[in-house]
């Protein structure tokens, strides 16, 4: 009796552990050795179903791709086999031996756990290859890459980046979508429009690839120092070959979605020299030709002219004001009309930019407009250039004589009347019986009318004086001047952002230049310094509240953002809307 219960016991062990040797969970991994660069594959496989199932945490790694589940059924011999997968894609974070702790699932009520992994991870490898490992194939099968014209530009020197996404012959791309656009700060940037993706030919680190041109940027820095140009980030569909084939033993293609940076790059901006600088240079860069030209100059008192001051050729057009119109007093300038007829490359801004001037000569003479000049920073020469415009006579044929002094030293007039003789019937268009009858009236002597027809004029005197000086001041005051003129264009280029409202480039570049015309205006901030940083700095140091300029900074950034991204008539209208009010509050807060 005593051996039957031993028999019995026996059997209900063996029983147990055939139970328990039948459920297999663990864990294999695609190598025990590789480089930092590379991926690691890790399934935790079993032979039964289960529940719960928790992973590592993986500290060491950063998770790339999974978990991916797969399960296998199948039978052969009468034989039922089944097979359930959980697969991970890591990337290591550090070298060394790394620990990979255990799994646990939950089958058929019972715990179990995979055996401990460890890892060597190297240095990095030239070239990391998996064929099993579609993370790593797609990583090292897809490259976005930032080409920069040049990486020490002068300050307001173009340069242009060239976003290109290369792709290895064996591999495809299905969609992508940008996820995070650089910003370009301290930087007046254009984008350059590209009609449908051309696949190229090309080379990338020597092996032949693919490509295609995503985005073209022209940036003008405005500031020197080392200056950053933030990434682009795509998250794109990638088309990888695996080892599986179909029937006709063709590859299976495996769909992985990579997120894939340019970088950030860093550029260093050299100022401009400072040896030779022109007392009158105002910032530009490039290659330039300037000319004044009147539409006439002959012509009679009270008739008008135009006066063209005009800069053509290649560089930063929009970037600088154009050096002033000055005439004599005695002809009259109104304000001019500026104009841009500018395109952009991958060379830079082309083109030209001209101030419209209306002149009214008032008196008969000649009077002189003296020459202008302007000056630039030549780029291929790296030196400064003056071009003159050469001194322009105006003469006014007829007209009433100025008899004023103080235009004797521009006004040069002629005096060639004939004699006149005087006809017998000259007056006889005047009667001599004028038939006159009194009328009542109060005596006008000593009266109100009488002494104000009296004092009046002599009251007026003193006002035209105060008035004459007043002007004259006005016309001394250059800087003044310049800064009513870049007041007045903020707000003509606003007008032209409302009128350009439906069409998202063409409203952004009028917005901007609004803006930066009103700085100068309000600021005294020039091109060079037109950072978000000094507009910051100004605006608190002129006591103007610190919301109001967060306000106005925002505007800005959400500007150079909102030109590359999806925007529409709504938002623009709102933009417009954010624009003129901060313009206004800041009005009334700057002091």
């Amino acid at each position: 009796m005593k051996a039957l219960k031993h028999i019995v016991f026996l059997l209900v062990v063996l029983t147990t552990s055939m139970t328990f040797a039948q459920v297999k969970f663990e864990a294999k991994v695609s190598k025990k050795k590789l480089g930092i660069n590379e991926r690691l594959r890790i399934d935790f496989v079993m032979n039964k179903d289960g529940d719960n199932f928790n992973p590592p945490d993986f500290a060491n790694f950063t998770v790339v791709g999974g978990p991916n589940t797969s399960v296998s059924n199948s039978w052969l011999n009468g034989q039922h086999s089944y097979t359930k997968t959980y697969s991970y894609f890591l990337s290591p974070k550090k070298r060394g031996k790394i620990r990979i702790n255990q799994a646990t699932i939950e089958i058929e009520g019972e715990i179990y756990k995979t055996q401990v992994v460890n890892v060597e991870v190297t240095k990095a490898v030239k070239r990391p290859n998996d064929p099993d490992n579609v993370e790593g194939v797609a990583s090292e099968s897809i490259h976005l890459v930032a080409e920069i014209s040049k990486t020490n530009p002068y300050i307001n020197e173009a340069i242009t980046v060239v976003y290109k996404l290369y792709v290895s012959s064996n591999t495809g791309v299905s969609n992508w979508r940008e996820i995070d656009n650089p910003r370009y700060n301290d930087f007046w940037s254009q984008k350059i429009e590209t009609k449908g993706l051309k696949i190229q030919n090309g080379k990338y680190k020597g092996e032949d690839y693919r490509y295609v041109v995503l985005r073209k940027t022209v940036l003008y820095p405005q500031k020197t120092g080392k200056l950053e140009i933030e990434p682009l980030t795509l998250d794109i569909t990638v088309e990888v070959p695996t080892n599986r084939r179909n029937i006709f033993g063709g590859r299976h293609m495996a769909e992985v979605n990579r997120t894939v940076s340019a970088g950030s790059r860093v550029i260093n901006v050299k100022p401009l020299p400072e040896a030779g600088k022109p007392e009158d240079f105002a910032g530009a860069v490039g290659d330039f030709k300037f000319n004044v030209i009147t539409s006439k100059t002959e012509l009679n008192a009270s008739e008008s002219l135009q006066a063209r001051v005009e800069v053509t050729g290649k560089g930063n057009l929009n970037l600088f004001q154009l050096p002033k119109l000055t005439v004599p007093s005695s002809l009259e300038v109104y304000e001019p009309e500026h104009n841009e007829n500018i395109r952009t490359n991958l060379t830079g801004i082309q083109g030209s930019i001209s101030d419209n001037y209306t002149i009214v000569p008032q008196y008969k003479g000649k009077y002189p407009i003296p020459s202008i000049s302007f000056s630039y920073f030549d780029l291929e020469t790296e030196t400064y250039k003056r071009i003159s415009s050469g001194e322009i006579v105006i003469d006014v044929i007829e007209g009433p004589v100025n008899t004023s002094s103080g235009d004797n030293n521009l006004v040069t007039t002629e005096s060639n009347e004939k004699e006149k003789v005087l006809s017998s019937d000259q007056f006889a268009f005047i009667k001599t019986d004028a038939k006159l009858k009194p009328i009542a009236s109060e005596n006008f002597f000593k009266s109100a009318k009488f002494w104000s027809s009296l004092l009046l004029p002599l009251l007026a005197i003193p006002l035209a004086m105060v008035y004459r000086k007043k002007k004259e001041e006005r016309s001394a005051d250059v800087f003044g001047n310049k800064i009513r003129k870049a007041d007045k264009l903020a707000r003509r280029y606003l007008s032209e952002a409302k009128k350009a409202l439906g069409e998202k480039e063409a409203f952004y570049v009028a917005l901007e230049k609004a803006f930066h015309n009103y700085l100068k205006a309000k600021l005294h901030i020039e091109t060079t310094d037109f950072s978000k940083e000094k507009i910051e700095s100004t605006l608190l140091e002129k006591q103007v509240n610190d919301t109001t300029v967060k306000e106005f900074i925002s505007i800005l950034e959400h500007c150079e953002l909102a030109r590359y991204t999806p925007i529409t008539n709504v938002e623009m209208q709102q933009d417009y809307d954010k624009a003129a009010s901060a313009i206004a509050i800041i009005d009334k807060e700057i002091r």
